[in-house]
Parts: structure tokens; C-alpha cells; sequence
């Protein structure tokens, strides 16, 4: 249950969540020009910000106009590539770029980019679709826009 997605009504959130919210509504909208000014106008600490930042999101835009990045540990045998990239278009996932690392020790990292605003099901889905192909160890999400 480490990365999955709940729905909950702000008003019972602690502050630090709703906070990290007006910050990031401060830099979207401009009214803030660098994050140190928007943290200072809300009251938060940078650290508190860049902790929670990537956590916290808008229900509106948890999926919509995303770019995400995943990366994955995967055995060096043909063909499990190909299979990530063939579910990830049955997904409608538009993949933006595409990283191999040379294997060491039957392993290799792959990271993928991908847009996630047409996709049919939910990320958090796909990713343990992505975790149960033969020969995928591990699938994470490395960054998120």
C-alpha cells in the first residue's frame, strides 16, 4: 500500500498538506516568482515544500496533462522491453523517451517518459500491470510534472 492514491477531503488534511497546495497555486499562477518567496508568504519551510510537493496534488489534475517518468529493474533476456512498451500503448500512454542502462549482473534500469492525459486506466493500474510482466523486478515513478 506504500504508493497508492486515496481521496480525501481537505478539511481534514494538516496544515503542512494545505500549505504545500497554496504554494504551488502561488508558483502556477505567478504570484510567486521563486519557490523561497511562495513558502515565506504561506508559512511553510522549503524542507516541508519539497518533502510533500510531489505527494500532493489537486483531485482534478492527479491524472490529466501528466508527464511521468518510470523506471524499472529488469533481467536481460529479449523481449521485455517490447512487452512494457506494447502495455503501455494498450494503455494509450504516449512515451515521450525511452533510457537503457547497459546490464550488470543480469539486470538493467530502463527508464521511460511518458504522457498520461489519454490513458484508460488508472497510472497506479498500469504500473502493477507493468510490475507482474516476466522478468520486470521493480517499477517506480522517478519524477512526475
Amino acid at each position: 500500500m506504500d504508493s497508492d492514491y486515496l481521496l480525501i477531503k481537505s478539511d481534514v488534511l494538516p496544515e503542512v498538506f494545505l500549505k504545500v497546495m497554496q504554494v504551488k497555486r502561488l508558483l502556477s499562477s505567478g504570484k510567486a516568482d521563486s519557490v523561497n518567496e511562495a513558502v515565506r508568504t504561506v508559512g511553510l519551510s522549503r524542507s516541508a515544500y519539497y518533502k510533500y510537493k510531489d505527494a500532493v496534488l489537486p483531485f482534478y489534475e492527479s491524472n490529466q496533462n501528466r508527464v511521468v517518468t518510470l523506471v524499472f529493474a529488469v533481467e536481460n533476456f529479449p523481449g521485455i522491453l517490447s512487452g512494457i512498451i506494447n502495455r503501455i500503448a494498450e494503455a494509450q500512454g504516449n512515451i515521450l523517451t525511452i533510457n537503457q542502462n547497459f546490464p550488470l549482473n543480469g539486470l538493467a534500469d530502463v527508464s521511460i517518459t511518458m504522457e498520461t492525459d489519454r490513458m484508460n486506466i488508472e497510472l497506479q493500474l498500469l504500473m502493477d500491470e507493468l510490475a507482474g510482466i516476466a522478468g520486470v523486478r521493480s517499477c517506480r515513478i522517478m519524477a512526475r510534472e
